[in-house]
């Protein structure tokens, strides 16, 4: 039997077998997919009356395999999938009906590589028709043992001995002799993963990573010391001086008094004193005022002039909020005080651009960070960069990359030096070594905040890398670290394309970080929309209990970057007038055929995700060493093909809801040119929980160890809406790292509507008991709920409802729920929090607002900010 079988469809999802068998149409039409739920099993996906059937092939002990079927129906086990199939074209073997049809599994088109990712060429494989004929006459059992033979037959012509150590040779007779069989009976059975190939490959493979390693850093030694330009050594030393005293602009800037400036570095590390002209409106009269923020001594002044008396000040704890209008040109910025009879003070100031106003805030933040007196951070910057570098190495100078500056929505110069609590950089086609990227990466910080920042992850795929760097006093504050990567490249086994991922937690929140660099060419999009479906499928991180889950809601905050490849879909003629476009900086009509916002609205991709507004050029392709110029075209033997400007390198965002994260700058550099691709960068503004209760609550805490919970979820009236066509019954499954183990409620109740959709009636309240009761606590966690079939405790769709919703009384949600990156239905139901009265403390991020007019409300909080 040949080991081809076009009923057999390996990892597809569940939404696309069912659409397989609906356009099929025919009673008893079948194929076999791999089980999403359980390893090494199978679904069995039957047609019957426009309904999909589901049933489990699962493997026992002995890897032989049975069908889960009706009650009363006696299990029988085969040794392979044919051999199954064939028994159950039988009727009366316990299915909906037996099988007739096979449906042809969907072969996708490989992608075309660019010259840049050809991988390794392999020799021929000289195959005679013959051997091809044999193998066709003959049962599994001879085929596999004729494959053995005549490959071990071949082997003896080969001369192995002047070049082939003996234990390799050995090696490779061991395959032919039993593994091949093994392996061949794994393709037939649908499944490409090799392992006796694996095994051997491995074994003749073990020295050569020591080999590369001790090869490596001669060659490259050798190759810097060429690459280097002869010029006077005093010019190099001099010029590396500079660069470790590049923070000298920025401290002669400030305004800092003279004993400040005696402290020399000291300034630089511990005090930020910085000063600032503004504008403040009094009985309509616009007054030239000037604020001074002392990081240090936790102060803030105001001034009526530059040199003017520093007696009018606001210490840190009584500057309760910043409210920031979104009108206006977004210069305008109400601070609101406390006076020194407890009384509330708003003082409106405007500034001259919107960079100033985010810095001069930045600043404010930093203030209040470094003297509040809560024992966990509850708000943290993240700097997330993406990079294809192009296959060269980076200039001399990247720090414009870290610092945010270039085009688009970047930071003021006042926060140059402001360090982010994270640094995640991904590159592809990224030449160097993971430790000289590693270190060059961790000397630009050095060199721009004098923070030796710490290394929780790098992991590379081929070219593809991401590294994760953090301030030293947060090591301690992460934990729970995975990563992992898929491969999307050529017949999703080579890693020219793919991902990798890396993830932790930062005490009581998730995060999530994944580099991709997805099938190129303009063409392309629907393989990258399924580039992007597998990695979700298959990337593994987060919480392993959350295996119904994918990563898409496993994470507090996942962030997604990477050199996505969508391009701007304008026909090639068009190019010149593309360009034109950029030059004017006009880009919305450019960005209104950008693939992947086209793609997201669809629902096709990155469903609910977020992005901030692109207003800086196309990043690809330029000419390099310029940025004046794209060169769109590229020569190749089948013909010019064209590249068009595009925004190929993206930074996009998924959170948890109703948690803290916002985008204070996204852009791209304008003075990094050695590649094609401009480096990317964002920084965002994320709350975090803490994995500890409060002291404030820390007798609730106490009193629920001793006695029973005092507080509790009530999840009631759920229904769910479900597109599909199985025909099964359906139960919710309850997640939450809030409570000791998943929570599972009985079958709902279905009905169908004329739409082909299922609604199904979860009627009974379901009470979720937390581990903590504390509500501070509970209202940072999320309850995951996912909508799971019974016949294959497979997911239909997932979603997130936050526990903040419920703060007051009994709330409604409607969530929508997604699969696989797809929408797969609704689901609607009540919440109620049931908890002690303790009143929550605020919040660090509470501590600016955004305002959507110039009205500005009473906060009724009074001075609770540090309690």
């Amino acid at each position: 039997m040949p080991s081809y079988q076009p009923w057999c469809h390996g990892n597809i999802t569940r939404s696309k077998a069912e659409d397989l068998l609906s356009k099929a149409a025919r009673d008893g039409s079948f194929l076999i997919r791999a089980s999403e739920s359980i390893q090494g099993a199978y679904a069995l996906c039957v047609l019957y009356q426009n309904c999909v059937y589901t049933y489990r092939i699962l493997p026992n002990e002995d890897k032989k395999l049975s069908v889960q079927a009706s009650e009363g129906v006696p299990i029988r086990f085969f040794s392979m999938l044919p051999e199954l199939v064939e028994a159950y074209y039988s009727p009366n073997m316990g299915l909906i009906t037996h099988l007739q049809y096979p449906v042809q599994r969907e072969e996708e088109a490989d992608e075309e590589p660019e010259s840049n990712d050809l991988p390794p060429q392999l020799p021929p494989r000289n195959f005679s028709p013959n051997d091809l004929k044999d193998g066709d006459q003959k049962s599994p059992e001879s085929a596999c043992k004729s494959l053995s033979d005549t490959y071990l037959m071949r082997l003896q012509h080969v001369d192995l001995s002047s070049y082939v150590p003996e234990e390799y040779q050995m090696a490779i007779q061991e395959y032919f002799r039993n593994s091949i069989v093994l392996d061949a009976e794994q393709v037939q059975n649908g499944c490409h993963n090799l392992p006796g190939l694996k095994k051997l490959t491995l074994t003749i493979c073990k020295n050569l990573n020591s080999e590369i390693s001790r090869v490596l850093p001669a060659l490259e030694v050798f190759h810097r010391t060429l690459d280097q330009q002869l010029s006077p050594g005093i010019g190099q030393f001099a010029k590396r001086v500079g660069a470790s005293l590049n923070w000298l602009p920025y401290y002669n800037a400030c305004e800092c008094d003279d004993k400040t400036k005696s402290g020399g570095l000291r300034f630089h590390l511990i005090s930020f004193l910085f000063q600032l002209q503004v504008k403040q409106d009094s009985l309509g009269i616009s007054m030239k005022m000037f604020l001074k923020v002392d990081v240090e001594s936790g102060k803030l002044y105001f001034k009526k002039s530059k040199d003017g008396a520093e007696d009018k000040y606001y210490v840190h704890n009584k500057i309760l909020q910043l409210v920031k209008s979104q009108i206006k040109q977004n210069v305008k910025l109400v601070i609101v005080l406390e006076t020194e009879k407890e009384k509330i003070l708003k003082k409106e100031f405007a500034f001259d651009d919107a960079k100033k106003r985010e810095g001069f805030c930045q600043l404010l933040q930093q203030m209040k960070n470094k003297h509040s007196e809560k024992p966990e951070p509850d708000m943290i910057t993240v700097f997330v960069g993406t990079w294809n570098m192009g296959n060269a190495g980076p200039p001399h100078n990247i720090s414009s990359w870290f610092q945010c500056k270039g085009q688009g929505k970047t930071q003021d110069d006042t926060a140059d030096h402001i360090p982010h609590d994270f640094y995640v950089i991904g590159t592809q086609e990224d030449p160097l070594g993971e430790r000289e990227w590693a270190d060059t990466v961790k000397g630009v910080l050095r060199n721009i905040t004098n923070i030796s920042f710490k290394q929780v992850a790098i992991h590379t795929l081929w070219n593809i890398r991401i590294i994760i760097l953090v301030k030293p006093e947060h090591e301690n504050r992460i934990s729970h670290i995975f990563s992992d990567s898929v491969k999307t490249g050529i017949a999703n086994t080579l890693g020219n394309k793919g991902a990798v991922g890396v993830s932790f937690m930062f005490n009581g929140t998730s995060f999530g970080f994944v580099n991709s660099h997805l099938t190129s060419g303009s063409e392309k999009k629907l393989r990258r929309n399924q580039n992007y479906i597998n990695i979700l499928r298959f990337l593994n991180l987060g919480d392993k209990k959350l295996n119904p889950f994918d990563i898409t809601h496993r994470f507090t905050h996942l962030f997604w970057l990477g050199d996505l490849n969508y391009r701007v879909e304008f026909p090639s003629t068009e190019a010149e007038y593309i360009v034109t476009k950029i030059k004017q900086q006009q880009y919305q009509e450019l960005l209104n055929k950008d693939q992947l916002s086209m793609e997201k609205n669809d629902g096709k991709v990155f469903l609910h995700f977020d992005e901030e507004e692109i207003t800086f050029a196309p990043t690809y392709r330029f000419e390099r060493d310029t940025r004046e110029k794209y060169a769109y075209t590229k020569a190749k033997a089948t013909g010019t093909k064209y590249n068009l400007p595009s925004w190929c390198d993206r930074v996009l965002r998924k959170s948890y809801p109703l948690v803290h994260v916002v985008c204070q700058a996204y852009g791209c550099t304008n003075d990094i040119m050695t590649s094609d691709h401009s480096p990317v960068f964002a920084s965002f503004e994320v709350g975090v929980a803490s994995q500890f209760v409060s002291n404030l609550t820390c007798n609730v805490f106490v009193s629920d160890l001793n006695s029973a919970p005092q507080g509790g979820i009530q999840i009631m009236n759920c229904v769910a809406t479900l597109s599909t066509k199985s025909k099964t019954k359906f139960f919710i499954e309850y997640h939450s790292s809030c409570l000791e183990r998943p929570v599972k409620t009985s079958e709902g109740e279905n009905s169908e509507h004329s739409d082909g959709s299922i609604k199904v009636w979860f009627g009974n309240q379901v009470e979720l008991t937390p581990i903590i009761s504390d509500p501070e606590y509970l209202l940072d966690q999320h309850i995951l709920i996912c909508v799971k079939s019974t016949d294959a405790d497979e997911s239909y769709g997932e979603g997130c409802v936050a526990l903040r919703a419920a703060q007051i009384c009994y709330t409604e949600f409607q969530i929508t729920l997604t699969h696989h990156g797809e929408k797969t239905g609704t689901l609607t139901g009540g919440i109620q929090l049931q908890t002690s009265e303790v009143k929550p403390t605020e919040k660090l991020y509470d501590f600016i607002k955004v305002e959507r007019d110039d009205t500005v409300t009473s906060r009724g909080r009074g001075n609770d900010f540090n309690k």
